[in-house]
């Protein structure tokens, strides 16, 4: 009893009433996936929600390892537009969870962490697991709250629930409810998960549904010859906007606005032949993928602006130079309606890539091009890219279609390549639907012990597909793809950079218990896609050649490039 320590931390409530008090109020809010990896600490989290699942109100998806946690929370979320909550234990664990936090900063992913930590009276002790974790995740996440173990959480539950939805002024996004619990951190000795009063909870819907934007064209606008461009996450607000105008499109894959007669599929190397025609710019979300693009919204001689009618989480005010503009009149007379032959001369170029890129990687032999061909047509349901090479292959050779197959995901907000097949396994959970991820191997390698599945666990209805050319390939295509060849530094680009590796998938995947297929011809990968699957989980691997990828990128870039903008446009 000295200093009354021991007197003054009796006091407040039990942990698992603190726990069934903040499970109550995400379950009112919307809240009803949970990811949960397993500790002491974070114990009566888990207990509440073993009871609130118990009667149908949420789900829990259990993870192992609480990296694969956090981007699995990601996909759930992302695949069911609405908040997800994810509870880990303290420590290291906490920690984990950076990386899919940062990624969900930069795309407005509203993911909750509820850390369980030590009471105040251990931390700084040497405490086992203990630290300070309250800052952990610094500027990715709205806000963080911390409730002392005993406390009333329903006032820091209400600023968390309010700031992951976002307001007026500020997008919504991660946020962290630190929650500080002290022992017992079990329930009562006459509890039972079936006994607690869950299904006499009001819970509501979350609801951030957009009302469409009517583009309705004026009279009297300007001629220009304006571009839109569709970055990450878009919809189908830039594809509305351009065919309204009669303007090019320039959509990235995922920005699922791809799916338009105006949409330009070899944009990229084309801007080396139409670049000069351009007057103005009109962008939709964040641009991912293209130097090309980003040279084009830097060039002084043309005029940009940004449609952000909601604030955005990709970048900070200020600190890009497009116009913002948040009204429709305002956008429809800064882009004004394309003047005759626009769009036709643009579709005639894109003609032609198409021809020079079919003579290049028209064969059966699978490329990265062609791969994103057969995946591109032949899947009908969600499509997460990974990052690197991947995603810029679907860019250069996924064809505009007429209508959408599937929603095109991707982990862009900062394009890294980790937590990919784990995304991908939170996405098939979240829309139930038969969903591929595509990946290179390193980035499979990445997030290869995401392939752990619990028994008993619900699996989803995933195919990996694996694009294994034996290493990083996309810097052979950049700036050190050029010192490779001058020799200049020996083998430090190909061990520094491709980090070669010969790893068997196929061993691999029967150790998680996966089904594995292989395809080597495009017929064969179309045939594995739509077949029957003898399970849920299925690792689809292609080996390739990345030796000769430099050579068919510059051919390619320079075939294109040769080519005329059309007489008379």
């Amino acid at each position: 009893m000295k200093h009354g320590v021991s007197a003054r931390h009796e006091d407040g409530q039990p942990a698992i009433d603190t726990a069934r008090q903040v499970l109550a109020g995400l379950i009112v809010a919307g809240v009803r996936e949970i990811v949960l990896s397993p500790g002491s600490r974070s114990a009566p989290l888990a207990y509440a929600a073993a009871e609130a699942e118990a009667t149908g109100v949420l789900r829990i998806h259990v993870r192992i390892d609480e990296r694969s946690a956090g981007f699995l929370a990601l996909g759930l979320s992302q695949g069911s537009q609405t908040p997800v909550a994810l509870i880990a234990t303290s420590g290291t664990a906490i920690g984990e969870l950076l990386p899919a936090i940062m990624e969900a900063n930069h795309t407005a992913t509203p993911l909750l962490v509820l850390s369980a930590d030590r009471p105040d009276e251990l931390l700084g002790t040497g405490a086992s697991q203990s630290t300070d974790q309250k800052q952990l995740f610094g500027t990715h996440v709205r806000t963080v709250l911390n409730v002392p173990a005993g406390a009333d959480p329903s006032q820091a539950l209400t600023e968390a629930l309010s700031a992951l939805a976002g307001s007026a002024t500020r997008p919504g996004g991660p946020v962290q409810l630190n929650l500080q619990f002290r022992d017992p951190l079990t329930p009562g000795p006459t509890d039972t998960v079936a006994n607690q009063r869950w299904t006499e909870l009001d819970a509501a819907l979350w609801q951030q549904s957009a009302q469409p934007v009517n583009w309705s064209v004026p009279e009297g606008l300007e001629e220009r010859r304006t571009v839109v461009v569709a970055g990450h996450d878009t919809g189908g607000e830039a594809q509305a906007f351009a065919r309204q105008l009669g303007l090019p499109l320039f959509a990235e894959p995922s920005s699922n606005a791809r799916f338009s007669a105006h949409a330009i599929g070899h944009y990229r190397p084309l801007l080396a032949v139409g670049a000069a025609q351009i007057e103005r710019v009109v962008l939709f979300g964040r641009p991912t993928l293209s130097r090309p693009v980003g040279r084009l919204l830097a060039d002084p001689a043309v005029t940009t602006a940004i449609w952000q009618p909601t604030p955005v989480s990709w970048y900070e005010p200020g600190r890009r130079r497009e116009r913002i503009i948040s009204t429709p009149t305002e956008l429809l007379s800064f882009a004004g309606k394309a003047p005759e032959h626009w769009l036709r001369s643009w579709q005639e170029l894109d003609a032609q890539a198409l021809a020079v890129c079919e003579e290049l990687y028209g064969s059966e032999q699978l490329t990265g091009p062609s791969v994103a061909q057969t995946v591109w047509s032949t899947v009908n349901g969600p499509l997460l890219l990974g990052s690197s090479n991947i995603i810029r292959d679907f860019d250069l050779c996924a064809a505009p279609a007429a209508a959408a197959s599937g929603q095109v995901f991707a982990n862009r907000g900062l394009a890294g390549i980790d937590g990919t097949i784990s995304t991908g396994l939170g996405l098939a959970l979240a829309t139930g639907k038969p969903t591929v991820s595509i990946m290179g191997d390193i980035t499979f390698l990445h997030d290869a012990s995401a392939m752990l599945w619990t028994p008993g666990e619900p699996a989803p209805d995933l195919d990996v597909v694996v694009y294994n050319d034996g290493g990083g390939a996309i810097f052979s295509t950049l700036e050190h793809g050029q010192v490779a060849e001058s020799g200049r530094y020996g083998q430090a680009v190909e061990r520094l950079f491709a980090t070669p590796q010969n790893v068997q998938l196929q061993p691999l995947a029967i150790a998680y218990g996966w089904d594995y297929q292989q395809a080597s011809t495009q017929a064969e990968l179309r045939q594995v896609l739509r077949a029957p699957k003898p399970g849920k989980l299925r690792l689809i691997e292609i080996t390739a050649d990345r030796s000769t990828l430099r050579k068919m990128n510059l051919e390619l870039i320079s075939r294109i490039a040769e080519l005329r903008w059309p007489a008379g446009a």
